[in-house]
């Protein structure tokens, strides 16, 4: 398995050799899906609440007398039935959304991900990307000259204080180290760039 391999301009001087275990599987959609969306839930947080019957502030007063109204009997204007009053099964803060994905099927699904992002020509390989200086003007130059969409991931095999303080501004780009690589940003990014060093890394973390 090979992949293309970039110079500064953004041309294809040569081919790069990648793992077949990382970059060669075959496409498992419903994996994929599966590991995308326990991965935006593990991300959410249980801060959202609402009031019960209890906690809503009312009045004790009877809202009405029992008989001869023609309505249903009715003690407190809290009740779930009433507009303003409680709610039956109230959200708690406390609620947790995370769901479980074992360590063989998150290797199997960033797999997956990375074959296919190989087949749709999305993924292609540099030698390395240093800067001089934290600029965001250089780093944004830098993509420019290699004619890159305008949303890239960079996976590097290290990041500098340059390298991640030029890149922290951009909007469109992320660059982090193999480790932080997740499923949500390698679908959403239209090109993914990775260095040579971080394909080795790679292949020790999924194959």
């Amino acid at each position: 398995m090979q992949i293309d391999l970039l110079n500064e301009q953004g041309q294809a001087v040569s081919k790069l050799d990648v793992p077949e275990t990382v970059f060669g599987r075959e496409y498992n959609e419903a994996l994929v899906h599966q590991l995308v969306v326990a991965y935006q839930a593990n991300a959410r947080q249980g801060t959202r609440a609402q009031k019960d019957r209890e906690a809503v502030r009312h009045s004790t007063k009877k809202p009405f007398r029992q008989k001869g109204t023609g309505n249903a009997r009715a003690g407190m204007t809290s009740s779930p039935l009433w507009r303003g009053g409680g709610r039956i099964f109230p959200n708690s803060p406390e609620e947790n959304f995370g769901q479980k994905i074992n360590k063989k099927m998150y290797r199997a699904g960033m797999a997956s991900i990375f074959s296919q992002l190989v087949r749709e020509g999305r993924i292609a390989a540099v030698e390395s990307i240093k800067l001089d200086a934290p600029k965001t003007k250089l780093f944004a130059s830098r993509l420019k000259a290699m004619n890159l969409p305008e949303t890239v991931l960079l996976i590097a095999d290290e990041v500098d204080e340059n390298l991640f303080l030029a890149s922290r501004n951009l909007g469109g780009a992320l660059v982090v180290e193999p480790r932080y690589a997740d499923p949500v940003s390698l679908v959403h990014y239209k090109k993914v760039l990775v260095t040579k060093g971080a394909v080795e890394m790679l292949k020790e973390m999924f194959s």
